[in-house]
């Protein structure tokens, strides 16, 4: 029996995927979009640190989604790797994200700061990697050769416009302190 393949966002053998470079840039912007709203709902979840190894795996997948558009090849342990490189490049927000997921172990009151403040971390944090990955990509870079330092300047300005972005669309995005 043949599948049929789906008008989905499937770059799987049996789609046909727009190999265009801007195809492929548009399809990825999607993802990345995605999957940063996702990250802003793991960042609702109420127990301390599951919240951010939740936010971590859905950057992993989306890494590995990215990688799947522009024909690189994936493996799980690089990615890891390579996102918590590019975490640590960027500090001050991935030991945001730590505090935020800290502070649900207060009651009601850190739970309702943390509320506030961790959706938009994780949601930013996760549209900025995935924006590094797709320019990095997009330039013929692979995971083995990904220098998370080379992009530190270029995942800050993806985060602002995130965080821009989101206040202009009437969000909740929290302002850094």
């Amino acid at each position: 029996m043949a599948q049929k393949p789906t008008s989905s966002m499937s770059h799987d053998a049996g789609a046909a995927p727009d190999t265009s470079p801007e195809g492929r840039e548009a399809d990825a912007s999607k993802l990345v979009d995605r999957f940063a709203i996702w990250s802003g709902v793991a960042g609702l979840i109420p127990v301390p640190f599951v919240d951010v190894a939740t936010v971590l795996g859905l950057q992993i997948q989306m890494v590995r989604r990215i990688s799947q558009i522009y024909d690189v090849p994936f493996s799980e342990n690089r990615g890891k790797a390579v996102i918590a490189s590019l975490g640590g490049s960027m500090i001050p927000a991935t030991s945001g994200m730590g505090a935020a997921s800290m502070l649900k172990g207060v009651p009601i009151l850190g739970m309702l700061a943390s509320g506030f403040v961790m959706p938009a971390l994780a949601s930013g944090a996760t549209f900025a990697i995935g924006k590094a990955f797709i320019q990095h990509f997009a330039s013929g870079g692979t995971l083995l050769d990904f220098h998370a330092p080379d992009y530190r300047e270029f995942v800050r300005a993806q985060k602002e416009m995130w965080v821009s972005r989101s206040k202009n669309q009437g969000g909740s995005a929290a302002t850094s302190s």
